[in-house]
This record gives C-alpha cells, structure tokens and sequence, in this order.
C-alpha cells in the first residue's frame, strides 16, 4: 500500500509527531511504500536543523531526518506555514533578509500543491495532528 502522512503536530508539542515517525517506521518495515510525507502547520518545526533537546529526551527533528535519508523518503514542509513559523531555507532566508536558515537539507519548501498530488497518487492518506 501506498501512503502519504500529514503530520500536523509540533515534535515537542504532543504526541503527533511521535506517532507519525512509528506509523512510518512500521509501514515500511511492513513492505508499504510512502509516497510522501507532508508536513503543515505546526508540524514545520519537525524539519529544523537547529533543534537541539536536551540528552535525555528524544530528537523527533533527527529521527525524522534519518528515516527520510535511510529510505529515501520525499519530506515536503508548506511553505506558508513554514514561513509564518520561522522555518526558512537558504533561499527564503536570503528572500526575506533573514540572517540564516534552519531547514534541515532532507527537507523541501513547497506548497499545498504537493499534497493534493499526493493524495491522487497514494492509496491512504493519513493526517497525525493534535
């Protein structure tokens, strides 16, 4: 089966993000595909570079960047609600005359676009939010 996950929640903020990453994590160690991983709202802040949780906490931004790297996996943020939150690439931060960017490389700034081409695409579409 082929999914697409809308993740809604904050990594810090509740468990959205959490149990976005295990269903992901599960789908795929299932032999499901996911087609594309949309992340909106407060959501855009799982795709900061610059999160830095204490020791002895868990590093949802990391674990996200990590199963996007090992699978290979397309990680789009909204560009609107990115943009509302801080959340800027190198370009979008040169754009608005920010001084640096924090969107972490495996990422992609995009608009709703995406997802309603995913949602055509993909068998399921499942949305995690608070």
């Amino acid at each position: 089966m082929k999914f697409t996950l809308v993740i809604l929640g904050a990594p810090y903020g509740d468990s959205a993000s959490q149990s976005a990453l295990a269903f992901a994590q599960a789908a795929l160690a299932d032999g499901h595909s996911i087609y594309r991983l949309f992340f909106y709202a407060d959501g855009v802040y799982n795709a900061t570079r610059l999160a830095a949780p204490p020791q002895d906490e868990h590093d949802l931004p990391a674990c996200w960047t990590q199963l996007i790297k090992q699978h290979q996996l397309d990680a789009v943020v909204c560009i609107a609600a990115a943009l509302r939150r801080g959340v800027l690439d190198p370009t979008e931060a040169k754009r608005y005359q920010k001084s640096n960017d924090n969107l972490a490389p495996e990422f992609e700034l995009s608009g709703l676009g995406q997802l309603i081409e995913a949602s055509a695409v993909s068998d399921r579409v499942l949305t995690f939010g608070p």
